[in-house]
């Protein structure tokens, strides 16, 4: 398997970009890969998610492709299943969220990872989120539930014409979710500046590196059931899983 270091290269490589002393930006990232940031997300967030693009957010529709295809107890097997989809490398390397990014992303971006920040991002002087790790869960057409998905898919769009134009046709699914193993914070302010980081320990193993009333640096390693923080979208028009 490629190592962290091979993949910076690669990815640097690929889009024509100097990655000496740093990590890739986390928009480097997401290019390279074509992915994007979720609008937000929970442990029950599942593949398959509709959502609707206005040109400038992300925004989910609160519903999923498996609930137009199944029913009764198929649906259920077939909920099951995604939710026990196994996750892999993502092969792509450990990558940085900045200051401005962060600012840019707006405060979705820290909730992603139950991360909450109490005061103005702005008045940090240094500020960043490093995600390690990154995981990925995604449905094929070799494998179940793809496989009963992109089948019941193709009559749905036959059988329930009027539906799939509403609903789907021109929104997007996700296809692919991604996970970070661990994430570290990094916050430098003034003394006595009203800003301050906060995270949820359930399923998270907290590791204050550094905690002082300037400077902080924590790891979060998670476990158990994760929520994805970004996502491959294809249009439903153009759904066909591999």
């Amino acid at each position: 398997m490629a190592t962290n270091q091979q993949l910076s290269e690669l990815l640097a490589l690929d889009l024509g970009i100097n990655l000496v002393n740093r990590r890739p930006y986390a928009k480097e990232v997401f290019k390279w890969q074509d992915i994007d940031l979720l609008p937000h997300s929970s442990a029950d967030t599942l593949l398959c998610e509709i959502y609707e693009w206005n040109g400038r957010n992300w925004r989910t529709t609160n519903n999923n492709l498996i609930g137009y295809l199944f029913s009764g107890q198929q649906l259920t097997d077939v909920k099951n299943q995604l939710i026990n989809v196994t996750k892999h490398s993502a092969l792509i390397p450990d990558f940085e969220f900045t200051k401005d990014s962060m600012i840019e992303y707006g405060l979705t971006l820290p909730s992603l990872f139950n991360i909450g920040i109490n005061g103005n991002i702005n008045q940090a002087k240094n500020f960043s989120v490093r995600v390690n790790g990154v995981t990925k869960s995604r449905i094929t057409n070799i494998d179940s539930p793809g496989i009963e998905i992109l089948k019941s898919y193709s009559e749905f769009t036959d059988s329930q014409s009027k539906t799939y134009r509403k609903n789907i046709k021109f929104n997007y699914l996700s296809t692919s979710l991604f996970y970070a193993e661990s994430v570290e914070i990094f916050l430098e302010k003034e003394s006595g500046v009203g800003l301050d980081v906060s995270f949820q320990t359930t399923n998270v193993d907290v590791e204050a590196k550094i905690d002082t009333d300037t400077k902080k640096h924590f790891v979060l390693k998670y476990s158990g059931n994760q929520s994805p923080f970004a996502a491959k979208f294809t249009k439903g028009k153009d759904f066909d899983v591999e």
